[in-house]
């Protein structure tokens, strides 16, 4: 008895020393948050003979769910959920199937506050997002959608191709029917007044692997109700981050329209081969008090700082904590579910510089047991942030965050300057003594000392939130002529698609987009951000070029170098001076020279005496490798151009 006695008191004593700890470690307050974190599903859990609803409310001290007499109708029922034994969260089960039942939360708080709220795990939802609806998902699956695509071959593969739904789809001159929706995407067989293809089949043409798409959650600022929404916005403002965005729907009323016609969309982008990248934006929400994060468990969800305000590293007034539990089991929980339930085949994070790294390597390791080929990147931009700089997913911790890729503004900037910097210069475009930083950034960062491998670094020159190059470099050379212009264009894009790392290009970039001089336009109208498909006529040869240099960069390994020592083993820097960028490529069959002039004049490049093959000269491609030179000692590189020679080895 006595011993029995001594292990309860033993037992106790150890367990009062572990509160202790946790104590300490976490505080009166986290310690209580982090016994009530829930690690089950949570939402409407949908069967065909019962829906179980399960709220994640630890704060209230009662909920209710709301029931409504339609999707638009009155409030007819309110139901009062149960607590889960364990006390982590408020449950009520619905037999029959509820497929198409309408509902929100009511909370009371200790306080007596109380707050109506959607589910934060809403999957469906009506006009404007304002209420949830339940759904069975088998329902909203169009005709032959079927599993996965196979596992893509490689992240060095990839050629991503951005763009948004809306500003693809949208213009007068698209030839597409359903413009500023889903489905428009999806339509086949569509041309300009020209009668060159536009939509899904020039992407097509185009070579792209990878399409990236601006946010097609649901987003706030643009009214849905109204049938030519007088709002534009890109969908950087966030209000139900699991269910699709109504104004791209035909029918924005249905809560099962949008679901359906963004299915269809993908399908389509699938079987024409391409892959869909998501862009997601859990760094912050539109409107911290109306969003259903602070409705359902007030002061959780957001970062604070020690006068007790929204920090705002993100610069919208608000920052969500994904080192928080909760939290993080949300974002992982959202991918989880966009990945199983819509295909998706990658996903950007916007501003992910805010996020931990924790966070990010966890998202990593739940996709990698669905498809470790789903591409991971983002803005690993260095912002203000509460969490310690070892903590957070910035380019800075790269190397503690393997897989997970990085926009690289450095080639950004060493090839047309500053972005934030209209007069600025780069090295397409006049500046003197960037050859250096530009072959770093091109070698993948090989040198860097802070990423992994070279498949970390998203290569790109501009992106929906940049100035397009084009305007960029009229902005520096207003008075340059036309050629020029598009010469810098073509030298810039042609360093991109030629680089090691993921090439990235902007939707449009391949025929000189403008955005009439503006950079950040997020809620500009039509007018700016719509795609003019007559450009692809008017500046058909950069169209031509990029298409070639895809399949270049596909063709040629050489180019798409999986490792740092596949790099170093293989690429060297020839010269790096007055404007003058050229490399060195070898294997045992064949040499590669590669040359980046920026100057405003013929060079004469110097090279090894022998015969070459012609893979790149003067803007144009050679897939084949029957352009022989003869022997020779020098080559032509016409001003503002990309050269790619191939020797034989013994040639």
């Amino acid at each position: 008895m006595k011993r029995i006695n001594k292990e309860m008191t033993r037992e106790v004593n150890n367990k009062q020393t572990e509160i202790k700890e946790l104590l300490k470690q976490y505080g009166h307050d986290s310690l209580i948050m982090a016994m009530r974190n829930y690690g089950g599903p949570l939402g409407a859990l949908y069967t065909a003979q019962r829906t179980e609803f399960r709220l994640w409310a630890p704060f209230a001290s009662q909920v209710e769910v709301i029931i409504f007499d339609g999707y638009y109708g009155r409030p007819i029922k309110s139901i009062k959920m149960n607590r889960s034994e364990d006390f982590k969260y408020f449950y009520k089960v619905l037999e029959g199937d509820q497929h198409g039942l309408t509902y929100r939360y009511r909370l009371t708080f200790l306080d007596m506050t109380v707050t109506e709220s959607v589910d934060p795990y809403s999957k469906a939802v009506t006009v404007n997002g304002q209420r949830s609806v339940v759904v069975d998902l088998s329902q909203t699956n169009p005709e032959g959608w079927g599993e996965r695509m196979p596992a893509f071959a490689s992240a060095s593969e990839a050629v991503i191709y951005e763009m948004h739904i809306r500003d693809f789809t949208v213009a007068s001159n698209s030839g597409i029917q359903h413009k500023g929706k889903f489905l428009g995407v999806a339509e086949p067989g569509r041309i300009n007044p020209n009668g060159s293809s536009t939509g899904i089949d020039y992407l097509k043409e185009l070579g792209v692997t990878h399409v990236e798409l601006l946010p097609i959650f649901d987003f706030q600022t643009v009214d849905e109700t109204n049938e030519k929404p007088k709002q534009y916005n890109w969908g950087y403002d966030p209000l139900n981050f699991n269910a699709p965005e109504g104004s791209y729907a035909t029918d924005p009323y249905d809560p099962f329209c949008r679901i359906i016609e963004l299915k269809k969309m993908i399908q389509s982008l699938h079987d024409a081969g391409i892959r869909v990248i998501m862009d997601v934006v859990f760094n912050h929400v539109y409107e911290v008090e109306s969003h259903s994060f602070h409705k359902t468990v007030p002061g959780y969800f957001f970062r604070y700082n020690e006068k007790g305000e929204f920090t705002s590293g993100t610069g919208v007034g608000n920052d969500t904590a994904s080192e928080r539990f909760m939290m993080r089991k949300y974002i992982i929980d959202s991918v989880k579910y966009w990945t199983e339930e819509y295909h998706i085949d990658g996903y950007r994070f916007d501003l992910m510089g805010i996020h931990d790294i924790t966070t990010m390597n966890s998202i990593r390791a739940m996709l990698d047991e669905i498809d470790p080929s789903i591409l991971l990147f983002g803005e690993g931009w260095d912002l203000y942030t509460p969490l310690s700089h070892h903590e957070v997913a910035n380019h800075n911790n790269a190397a503690f965050m393997p897989r997970i890729g990085q926009f690289n503004d450095g080639l950004r900037e060493a090839l047309k300057g500053n972005d934030f910097d209209a007069s600025a210069r780069g090295f397409i475009n006049g500046a003197w003594h960037m050859e250096s930083k530009l072959a770093r950034n091109f070698m993948g960062g090989v040198d860097f000392g802070t990423y992994n491998d070279p498949l970390q670094l998203i290569q790109y020159v501009e992106a929906h939130d940049n100035y397009t190059l084009y305007d960029r470099l009229i902005k520096a050379d207003p008075y340059l002529d036309e050629e020029t212009i598009v010469r810098r264009h073509e030298l810039a894009s042609s360093i991109i698609l030629l680089s090691q790392g993921v090439p990235f290009i902007h939707s449009g970039q391949e025929f000189l987009r403008s955005k009439q001089g503006v950079r950040d336009s997020y809620n500009k109208p039509d007018n700016i951000n719509q795609i003019d498909w007559l450009r692809r006529d008017k500046f058909a040869h950069s169209v031509e070029l990029i298409k070639g240099l895809i399949n270049l960069r596909k063709s040629e390994p050489l180019f798409r170098l999986p490792t740092y020592e596949a790099i170093r083993e293989s690429m060297s820097v020839i010269r790096q001076d007055y404007q003058i960028l050229s490399f060195e490529y070898r294997c045992p069959e064949y040499k590669l020279y590669v040359v980046f002039s920026a100057q405003n004049n013929v060079l004469n490049y110097r090279l090894p005496k022998g015969n070459y093959i012609v893979k790149l000269a003067n803007g144009q491609v050679n897939l084949s490798d029957d352009v022989m030179t003869g022997e020779i000692e020098s080559y032509p590189v016409e001003r503002y151009t990309a050269l790619v020679l191939k020797k034989l080895t013994n040639k």
